[in-house]
């Protein structure tokens, strides 16, 4: 009975046991499949069983294989990038799956903050950012060209359409009343931040001063637009007071691409472009000239015509013309950019390798050519207990610039039409036998400078105990200018008789070495609702500037002008070297109760080698809050309102902006040696006492998600003010000194509205839409200056008006003489500086903005970006010659006024020999009259791309791509550009280009 009994028992079991087993596997099985986002594969979506832990990732071809379990099982599709998509398996074992890209919003964003990273949603600071997408691939050899009209507070000039110069920076206005305009040092620049390190001082050139305005050369230029990842700019007293006093003007935080956690990716771009003049001024041709000249000596009296006046007495053809616009600053430039990137990672390790060179001609006659190349490297490391983070960068970059040592645009514009020819036949420099000053002469003077740039970063962050983590950033940056400006005996008419003893040449040197550590410590922890975060670090770097020059004079031959010590002649201007020490500690605490309620504490003691022993160190701070009214239960219930938040900041920073040394006695050496020794004259006095320009700044802002955050808006009022001014209290001349360094105890002020919003009209599978607006409403303002009206200030700054006006006589037209009219202030009978120059014009801007789109449909995607400025600025009479000399003029100038004619613009021509019609000419040049209407729209970049689908294996994508920058400009100015208003130089140019980017 017992064995009967133990086989059914046994039977029975292996009959229960078959059928649990044949249930399990009838709902166990494998799924394959392929993720794309509608045309090319996604590598790195993450695909789960809901409801188990069944987890893949797809490949680099997309493809994906999971293990699921289950009657019914849901198959979940995550990326960062993508939208979430969930599906039901209904008994398929393979798919293919489509996802649509995300629109992040505000609480998806991570913002940079330099010191620490934050989410946008819960940011207390104004942090404007721009990432890769906006930036890579603009036919720009600087980022900050890419940045134009994008950004709300963040002003951007370019200072010359020549490659290879600087750009004017203004991030919510001037604060200080040093500026490139007045002072070799611009208080008012912002902090550049390359993956962590700190951009020392900005280069600044010796002899390229009628090339490259104001000497200046961005330490950007030595960066490739598409090595950046993002720009964080930090605007407000919360986001930059950790920075302290190297932050008062706003910080630009700009990181680089790095490698990824994913398969190995080789990237090939090559893009050629051509460039172009923006616009031409429509000048006078030929006959138009010749009839004002012939006028101008009938108004003076004149009746035979000078042996100078070759252009209109019978010396030169008065029937030849020639558009010298087009002749010299009319070419097509052209521009080549060839980028290698190779990346890839895993979860521990991830590296990016990128090689690039770009070579870009100019608009001018003759074989001159800018020319970069950069090299940048990346590596991160992650430890398996992903407590440890380690990262390096690498960026150096070598820049070759050879332009010619004069820009021809200030020529191009009063050329006579009938000149002669520029060559003779037989292509040599046409003097036309002496009576002919040739602009093209110049071209056999060169200017040239060599850039090297090497920026090294290392960042590692290591986690112990359960909250606490220590950082340490760290790293150097070396720049190094070498130039050479050649001014050999050619560059004059044959006729002065000069040789080679004639020619000179000039060399200089101008490097600048920082490095920077700044160790710290954190603190982060979550009580219940409360949430706690403390970072205290301490901050130390050291610039050394060097700098010297030489010029040699007189060579026995010109093929040895660029060998100085065979000159006859030598001048070697004092070598210069300048050490700055910056140390601080830092901290901040962020406290965070239930999502909602933001409180954020900044503060730093700054310490500075720039002044005295009595106040060599400072300290600033600010506070910052926000609520996340949008997570208040009462409203949970409008489902319009996705995200709002209101934040506030208040803080103070500070600026040493004014150069090394300089509360010390300093000397220089003189030229002229005293009793056979070289003798030394003063040219700074003492003053230990001077201290920081202090900032306060005021900040407010509303920022909301409407519509499951489809639509962004955000509002911000802001206002800086700025006191202690870093700049010269003007002195007796008895003293022999014109100033003596010093606090002045004026207050700048800087307010205005900030408007930005952005939506996505359109986000379906195969259609998407995105746009944005943003709009800035900037006011500076002189609110306090003791003793003003006693100082030589008073002829430039009015106590209630902004910073940028100018004083000017009040033009009244022309009277019944025919004779330029002005108000004569004083009653004297005269016109006189300073006593009738009362009139006030502000040279400067109302608002500025822009508004982006992109449009994608498939593979497809177009997108245009809209510049727009109001603003006053100075137009072409400000440096208008007199009408009727030997220089041609606008065509505007031919409505000349006469009896018959009493609503002309200018008074009658002048052949310029006329004492009174030049007097009156310069008092117009420096009347109201030369301040006018310079606002515009421009279509500052458009890009139409194509991807291009690929049934090849080995390569993952293609995409051809077409560029414009700069295409079209909307302006009622008078003028050759009215963004650009620097006389003599070229303005920024447009851009044609097209290119290809492989990705294997």
């Amino acid at each position: 009975m017992k064995k009967i009994l133990s086989t059914i028992g046994l039977v029975s079991g292996c009959l229960v046991f078959s059928a649990i087993h044949s249930q399990v596997q009838a709902q166990t099985r494998t799924v394959t499949g392929t993720v794309t986002d509608g045309e090319k594969p996604l590598s790195g979506v993450v695909v789960t069983q809901d409801g188990t832990n069944a987890l893949t990732t797809t490949t680099a071809t997309g493809a994906f294989s999971l293990l699921i379990t289950g009657e019914h099982p849901v198959l979940i599709f995550r990326h960062p990038e993508y939208s979430e998509q969930k599906i039901n398996t209904d008994g398929k074992s393979t798919f293919i799956i489509s996802l649509t890209e995300k629109v992040k919003s505000i609480e998806e964003v991570v913002l940079n903050a330099g010191y620490y990273k934050v989410k946008a949603r819960e940011s207390t600071g104004s942090i404007a950012k721009v990432t890769a997408k906006e930036i890579e691939n603009q036919p720009v050899t600087n980022v900050l060209s890419a940045l134009q009209g994008r950004m709300a507070g963040v002003s951007i000039t370019q200072n010359s359409g020549t490659p290879g110069g600087g750009f004017d920076v203004q991030i919510r206005g001037r604060n200080s009343l040093r500026n490139l305009f007045n002072s070799a040092i611009d208080g008012s620049q912002p902090l550049y931040v390359v993956d962590g390190i700190a951009l020392g001082n900005t280069l600044t050139s010796t002899f390229s001063q009628t090339v490259l305005p104001l000497l200046n050369i961005s330490p950007l230029n030595s960066l490739n637009p598409n090595d950046v990842e993002s720009i964080e700019i930090l605007k407000d007293a919360d986001a930059t007071a950790i920075y302290g006093s190297r932050g008062a003007n706003g910080v630009i935080l700009i990181t680089t691409k790095k490698g990824k956690n994913a398969a190995l990716t080789v990237a090939v771009n090559n893009q050629y472009g051509i460039s172009h003049i923006t616009r031409y001024m429509k000048l006078m041709n030929s006959a138009q000239y010749v009839n004002m000249r012939l006028q101008a000596y009938k108004n003076a009296s004149v009746s035979s015509l000078p042996a100078s006046a070759y252009d209109v007495n019978g010396t030169w053809d008065q029937t030849r013309i020639t558009d010298f616009q087009k002749e010299l600053i009319g070419n097509w430039a052209e521009n080549s950019n060839t980028q290698l990137s190779i990346s890839g990672g895993t979860a521990q390790h991830s590296f990016r390798v990128s090689a690039a060179h770009n070579d870009q001609s100019t608009v001018f006659p003759g074989d001159f050519h800018y020319k970069t190349n950069t090299f940048d490297t990346n590596y991160s490391f992650l430890s398996l207990n992903k407590k440890f983070q380690l990262n390096l960068s690498n960026l150096f970059s070598q820049l070759s610039n050879n332009v010619v040592n004069t820009d021809f645009a200030s020529r191009a514009l009063v050329m006579s039409p009938n000149a002669p020819a520029l060559y003779d036949a037989a292509g040599n420099v046409n003097w036309e036998n002496n009576t002919f000053t040739n602009p093209v002469a110049a071209l056999n003077g060169t200017y040239h400078n060599q850039i090297y740039q090497l920026n090294e970063g290392l960042t590692m962050n290591y986690q112990f105990l359960d909250n606490f983590s220590f950082k340490l950033n760290g790293g150097f940056n070396y720049q190094n200018l070498e130039e050479i400006n050649i001014k050999p005996h050619t560059l004059y008419n044959p006729s002065f008789g000069l040789t080679s003893e004639d020619s000179s040449s000039s060399k200089s040197t101008n490097s600048i070495f920082t490095y920077l550590a700044e160790p710290q410590v954190s603190y982060g922890n979550t009580f219940g609702q409360h949430e706690l975060n403390i970072l205290a670090g301490f901050s130390f770097q050291q610039t050394t500037t060097k700098r010297s020059a030489m010029t040699g004079v007189g060579y026995s031959s010109n093929a040895l002008i660029e060998n100085l010590a065979a000159a006859n002649f030598k001048i070697i201007s004092p070598d210069i070297q300048n050490q700055y020490k910056f140390a601080s500690l830092l901290t901040r605490i962020n406290y965070s109760f239930a999502k909602k309620f933001i409180l954020n504490l900044t503060g730093r003691r700054d310490g500075s080698s720039r002044f005295g022993l009595n106040n060599r160190f400072a300290n600033f701070g600010a506070v910052g809050a926000a609520w996340l009214f949008s997570e208040e239960s009462f409203l949970k219930d409008m489902k319009w309102l996705s995200f709002g938040k209101i934040r506030s900041s208040y803080g103070i920073t500070g600026s040493d902006f004014i150069g090394d040394y300089q509360y010390q006695n300093n000397y220089s050496i003189a030229e002229d040696a005293y009793n056979t020794n070289a003798g030394l004259y003063p040219t700074s006095l003492y003053n230990p006492d001077f201290s920081w320009e202090r900032t306060k700044k005021l900040e407010a802002a509303l920022e909301l998600g409407l519509f499951k955050n489809a639509v962004a808006i955000s509002a911000a009022f802001y206002r800086n003010q700025s006191s202690g001014q870093l700049v010269g209290i003007p002195l007796p001349a008895t003293t022999g000194f014109s100033s003596i360094q010093a606090n002045l105890d004026a207050v700048v002020e800087n307010k205005g509205w900030e408007f930005e919003g952005s939506s996505t009209p359109v986000n379906t599978g195969n259609w998407r839409w995105q746009t944005a607006f943003n709009i800035s409403f900037p006011e500076n303002k002189l609110i306090s200056f003791p003793n003003l009206e006693g100082s030589t200030y008073a002829n430039k700054y009015v106590v209630g008006m902004p910073t940028s006006i100018v004083k000017l006589y009040q033009y009244e037209g022309i009277d019944s003489t025919g004779k330029y009219r002005f108000t004569d202030y004083n009653g004297d009978g005269k016109i006189s500086t300073p006593e009738d120059a009362k009139a006030i014009r502000n040279i400067g801007v109302k608002y500025y903005g822009g508004w982006q789109n992109e449009v994608r449909y498939k593979n497809v995607s177009f997108s245009f970006l809209a510049q727009f400025v109001k603003q006053t600025n100075w137009n072409f009479f400000r440096t208008m010659t007199t009408p009727g000399n030997m220089n041609n003029q606008p065509v505007e100038l031919l409505n000349v006024w006469s009896a018959e004619n009493p609503s002309g613009i200018i008074m009658p021509y002048s052949p310029g020999t006329q004492t009174q019609v030049n007097t009156l000419t310069a008092n117009f040049r420096n009347s109201t009259a030369a301040v006018g209407d310079a606002s515009f729209v421009r279509l500052k970049n458009i890009q139409f791309n194509y991807r291009i689908n690929t049934s090849f294996t080995w390569m993952k994508e293609a995409t051809l791509y077409v560029q414009g920058q700069n295409l079209l400009t909307v302006t009622d100015y008078f003028g050759l550009d009215p963004e650009f208003v620097t006389t003599g130089f070229i303005p920024p140019l447009k851009t044609y280009a097209f290119g290809i980017q492989l990705k294997f």
